[in-house]
């Protein structure tokens, strides 16, 4: 029995976003006794390399170079921060933490959509921006809880990602995916590699291993949500998908990290989730769109999103 096209882009995207949460949890665990910038080189040079051979599949090579290179180079700059800030974060906050206050780059994406864009967005939506705020105070809860450094690194990987978001849907129907993947990816090992002597430690396999995972498992979980909006018959079906992360965050915290979320961590992630399905539900209504449902993930962003058949 052939399934239907909405069965099957459920199942894409649940698959992307476990893989993405699996990601996390290796980052978590490695990063245990491994610098972030380690882990980030390591995992980039092995994601790069499937990545690579499919870009190059690609016979159009005559226009790689970049037509907005500033912008390219902004953009390369806000992926850097962004993959930094969530990497750091994961090692020394509880996952369901960490995703709570990621979880507000679709807000943060459709409040600067406004100014950077020209983009149209309504009070309703301007509300649901603002209470999602409120929700990462009740995450945070400042003056009460002693705030760390993790909390501010995923708070900037929130702003760098949606800032990412932004580039590409300014400049992605004017550069090829391959520059938009590609060159931030490669300047992420740059960096990295500058960095690397002054934190590296030495590798046993499993770690290598790890690692090696990380880069495989970015790179599956792009191609599945890829794969997801493709043959989804409405992008709003796919997009609520991402919060089934903050489950299997839950589930890996409680089971390889002995981590349980607290009630305040609950209720802050639940009103960032629903300001996010909000916005989903108001940009996927008829006469309205937005920023948010054009995006594939914000927080792992590679270029732009393909359309599924039928969206215009």
């Amino acid at each position: 029995m052939r399934l239907s096209s909405s069965t099957r882009a459920y199942a894409f995207a649940l698959l992307s976003f476990m893989f993405f949460s699996s990601h996390d949890a290796i980052i978590k665990a490695v990063g245990a006794n491994v610098s972030v910038f380690q882990i980030i080189f390591f995992s980039s040079l092995f994601a790069f390399i499937p990545l690579t051979v499919m870009m190059m599949a690609d016979r159009n090579l005559d226009n790689f170079r970049p037509r907005h290179p500033w912008l390219i180079a902004l953009r390369s700059l806000c992926s850097l921060v962004g993959m930094s800030g969530a990497f750091y974060a994961f090692t020394v906050l509880p996952l369901s933490e960490v995703y709570a206050l990621l979880f507000i780059t679709p807000l943060l994406i459709t409040a600067f959509s406004v100014p950077l864009l020209g983009e149209a967005v309504g009070l309703q939506r301007w509300l649901a921006v603002l209470v999602g705020l409120c929700g990462v105070l009740v995450v945070l809860r400042p003056g009460t809880e002693a705030l760390e450094l993790g909390h501010f690194a995923a708070l900037a990987s929130a702003l760098a990602s949606s800032l990412a978001v932004i580039i590409v849907r300014k400049i992605g129907n004017e550069e090829r995916s391959a520059v938009l993947i590609l060159i931030p990816m490669i300047s992420s090992i740059l960096v990295m590699a500058m960095i690397l002597p002054t934190v590296y430690v030495p590798l046993e396999l499993p770690a290598l291993g790890a690692m090696a995972m990380v880069g495989l498992l970015a790179v599956a979980a792009q191609l599945c949500v890829i794969a997801a909006y493709r043959v989804a018959p409405s992008v709003a079906l796919i997009a609520p998908v991402q919060y089934t992360q903050i489950l299997w965050a839950t589930l890996f915290g409680a089971l390889f990290f002995n981590e349980y979320p607290d009630i305040w961590v609950g209720a802050g992630a639940s009103i960032i989730i629903g300001s996010g399905l909000f916005v989903v539900w108001r940009e996927s209504r008829k006469n309205i769109t937005g920023p948010v449902l054009k995006t594939v993930n914000p927080r792992m962003d590679t270029g732009p999103s393909p359309k599924p058949k039928g969206v215009k």
